[in-house]
């Protein structure tokens, strides 16, 4: 896998309207921030600077009128790293502006089922994350132009199937 991160900072930097990010998979354990997982796992309380240097990004973006939002697949009962990313990470981050979406698959079929992991920009640039099988992050790849259409199509039926976490957390949230 040839990791295009340069091209994913570079996307980051210089998109105009939104960021829109689907998540896939119940365990991104390996891809970093290990050490506050395990104090999520041990029931300490979350730092006051937990994520940030990422909350701060996300506020360059949305204090000027950039749209920055995620949809999740899932699943419950959550995993453990599911609780740990919607309980610290999502609460955390809608503080920087982030919109998050769940589209639960608990009672029915995933309609986006072997679509992989994507950041889109702008509905012009579609990067492709890829994870090994214990959450491990492999890289990113920019996908050519004539793609983009089919990732903003998952976009828009991940969108469509989806509901706001907020409410989601309300019913579901550990």
């Amino acid at each position: 896998m040839t990791t295009s991160s340069r091209n994913l900072g570079d996307l980051f930097d210089t998109f105009e309207r939104e960021a829109f990010r689907l998540e896939t998979l119940d365990d991104y354990s390996n891809s970093g921030n290990s050490g506050a997982y395990r104090s999520f796992l041990a029931g300490d309380p979350q730092p006051l600077d937990y994520n940030a240097d990422w909350v701060e990004e996300l506020r360059s973006h949305t204090e000027r009128g950039k749209r920055v939002y995620r949809v999740h697949v899932l699943s419950r009962p959550l995993t453990d790293y599911l609780r740990f990313e919607l309980g610290w990470g999502y609460r955390k981050n809608m503080s920087g502006g982030e919109e998050f979406f769940i589209l639960d698959t608990t009672d029915g079929p995933n309609p986006l089922d072997g679509v992989p992991d994507f950041w889109l920009f702008d509905a012009d640039s579609a990067v492709v994350m890829s994870y090994d099988g214990t959450g491990t992050y492999l890289g990113s790849e920019v996908q050519p132009a004539e793609r983009t259409r089919e990732f903003v199509r998952y976009r828009d039926m991940a969108l469509a199937r989806a509901e706001p976490f907020t409410d989601w957390w309300a019913t579901y949230g550990a």
